[in-house]
């Protein structure tokens, strides 16, 4: 049983990736709309609350080096290098939230904030290591523009997209139903 549930989150994980993989391709035709939409975000939160840890941080990881490195968007640095850390926080934070917390709406609520909050805090801690090794700042107001300000729709999106799709894919989970 526990080799086939294994196997089972593999493929899930192995989904998520192709999603995060296309993704993007619908939002990129205009970018600054991709941009804010944060797209390659929604499968690795999802990955998180499905599949959990260890598989999503891994899927967060790789996501957007794999995405840099076959269509060279997004750039490989610093941003690709950057949101790697950042979906692999995702992954990592919502999947162990999730699994720690009561089953319920409320648990889904506060793993996908602190999860949202926690890999914005290391995009913006890698962001300032990497422009920092070459010479280039980042200032607060750059961390706040890219953190919140320019992915306003995309936080909305997630807060209202995300629990919705938890509570649909995990629906025996949450209700308590085997």
């Amino acid at each position: 049983m526990e080799t086939r549930n294994k196997l089972l989150k593999m493929i899930i994980s192995a989904m998520f990736l192709a999603l995060a993989y296309v993704l993007p391709f619908l939002t990129g035709q205009i970018p600054e709309i991709g941009a804010m939409l944060c797209p390659m975000h929604i499968p690795i939160l999802l990955c998180g609350f499905i599949c959990g840890w260890p598989w999503a941080p891994v899927i967060g990881f790789a996501a957007p080096l794999l995405r840099s490195f076959t269509l060279g968007m997004p750039p490989m640095f610093p941003t690709a290098v950057c949101m790697a850390f950042e979906l692999a926080v995702y992954g990592a934070v919502a999947g162990l939230l999730y699994k720690k917390l009561p089953k319920s709406k409320a648990s889904i609520y506060i793993s996908l904030i602190i999860a949202m909050i926690a890999g914005r805090l290391v995009w913006g801690a890698v962001m300032y290591i990497c422009l920092g090794v070459t010479g280039g700042t980042f200032t607060f107001a750059a961390f706040l523009a890219g953190a919140v300000t320019n992915a306003i729709p995309g936080i909305i999106l997630q807060i209202v997209l995300i629990p919705l799709l938890v509570m649909v894919l995990d629906k025996p989970r949450i209700t308590g139903l085997k």
